[in-house]
């Protein structure tokens, strides 16, 4: 967890990443930050059942909505804590190579189980700085 190599790799091998928390309100860290990651060249995809669409792309409802043919490199979560376990068991099983808790977000357990499973883990880091401290 919060290895400096591999969040290295995957900030540098990623194409596609889902935001889970995903937000149309300006002013929240989930969309100044898809915002980033899309200007960036990463393919952003919105997670949030409360809407329909955010920063103009498809927004989904769960991770098991997104179709089956798109791999998830990262999710990138914009959720308390608390609801960190939920999205445990869809992001294994959708493959993903990568799970991303945002700064302020902590979930041990749910990290363990994610390694366990093969999925790499940042906790409680913020994307953004990574990334731009990786490429400045």
């Amino acid at each position: 967890m919060n290895d400096p190599r591999e969040i290295q790799e995957i900030l540098r091998s990623a194409r596609t990443i889902a935001v889970v928390g995903a937000s149309t309100n300006p002013f929240r860290a989930s969309h100044s930050i898809s915002q980033f990651l899309i200007e960036s060249g990463y393919d952003v995809i919105p997670v949030n059942p409360n809407h329909p669409e955010v920063l103009g792309r498809r927004c989904y409802g769960s991770l098991l909505e997104i179709p089956a043919d798109v791999a998830i490199d990262i999710v990138d979560v914009f959720r308390n804590s608390a609801a960190v376990a939920a999205l445990v068991e869809p992001a294994i099983e959708r493959k993903a190579r990568f799970f991303w808790m945002q700064e302020g977000v902590v979930d041990p357990e749910s990290a363990r189980r994610l390694e366990a499973a093969g999925v790499g883990v940042a906790m409680d880091r913020c994307i953004m700085k990574d990334r731009v401290r990786q490429f400045r």
